[in-house]
């Protein structure tokens, strides 16, 4: 999934589209006015259609209180800390407010709930993007707009896995390390996870931060025992996991892009993110296509992303429930 500047669908965005592009993240970079951005939605919807293909993810970042892509054309929604305040049920709805909202608009995902636990006051990223500082609040409200969301037909990703709120950095700008030890990490920022992924939560997006207690080799996006031994393994996700945006300085400046592509998908990533220029995204489409033309990554492998990814834009045709992203019980 790619990024782009402007208004209107670049033609080069257009043709990756129709080649299988999974899809595009919009910001209010893209957006002038209602009109114009359904118009843009449904161009990127047309893109892949006109090739036969199921329709793409058309993801916004619309959390409500300081991140709100939407903010200038419709309604303002406050922060997810004081949502949690009100517990489930304004989380519920929360959820499919939200959904709704940008169901309006043509978007069929949606980056948001906020998972993370606000366990440190000097975040200087999360902060009251979190539903709270307890572990059980924040499981609780994030299952319940989990559910919102999906009533709304939008596709829910809950972030950052596994856990991004006892930060001290902001991983746009740096490399987090979380020395939390391993107890904590899963009595405190796992629970919030396995709770929305019991609620059918289909899309988990990973943390650009390094947890020593896990990997201290690579950030958690990057991580064979985050993504596929926590993740997979210990919570029984079986849905879609997106990284964070691979522009972030986290990554971009630490690790090269084809580094970055074979560790992710080692470690199980399904959707690889990049928000920044559309340039920047498509060249780094075309290095993942010849990475998978070489051979070098195991065609079982590549093959379950795919099904997982065209389950998931096969579940918003004709407003299709997503799929959930938990094991059959």
């Amino acid at each position: 999934m790619i990024g782009f500047d402007g208004h209107v669908l670049p033609a080069g965005v257009a043709a990756l589209l129709a080649r299988g592009l999974g899809g595009v993240c919009l910001f209010a970079r893209n957006i002038a006015d209602p009109r114009q951005l359904r118009d843009l939605c449904r161009g990127v919807r047309v893109a892949a259609a006109a090739a036969g293909l199921p329709p793409p993810l058309v993801a916004v970042d619309q959390e409500g209180g300081r991140v709100q892509r939407l903010r200038r054309i419709s309604t303002i929604h406050p922060p997810m800390r004081e949502v949690g305040a009100g517990g489930t049920d304004a989380a519920r709805e929360a959820g499919r407010a939200l959904g709704g909202q940008v169901a309006s608009f043509g978007f069929n995902l949606d980056f948001a709930p906020v998972l993370d636990v606000d366990s440190n006051p000097a975040n200087p990223i999360i902060g009251d993007r979190s539903f709270s500082s307890d572990p059980a609040a924040v499981a609780a409200c994030g299952a319940a707009f989990v559910e919102g969301m999906r009533s709304a037909g939008v596709i829910p990703c809950g972030k950052h896995f596994p856990g991004h709120g006892d930060a001290s950095l902001d991983s746009h700008l740096d490399l987090p390390v979380i020395e939390a030890d391993r107890e904590t990490i899963l009595l405190r920022e796992l629970p919030p996870f396995e709770a929305a992924i019991r609620a059918g939560l289909p899309v988990v997006m990973t943390a650009h931060c390094v947890y020593p207690a896990l990997d201290a080799s690579v950030p958690a996006t990057l991580s064979r025992p985050v993504v596929t031994g926590l993740l997979r393994e210990r919570l029984g996700f079986e849905g879609c996991v997106v990284t964070d945006d691979l522009g972030m300085k986290a990554i971009s400046e630490r690790w090269l892009p084809d580094e970055v592509l074979r560790l992710g998908l080692d470690a199980g990533i399904d959707l690889f993110l990049h928000c920044g220029p559309a340039g920047e995204g498509a060249a780094l489409a075309d290095r993942l296509g010849r990475l998978l033309a070489d051979g070098s990554v195991g065609a079982d492998r590549v093959e379950a992303s795919a099904a997982r990814v065209n389950a998931l834009r096969l579940s918003v045709q004709d407003g299709a429930q997503p799929p959930e992203g938990r094991a059959a019980v």
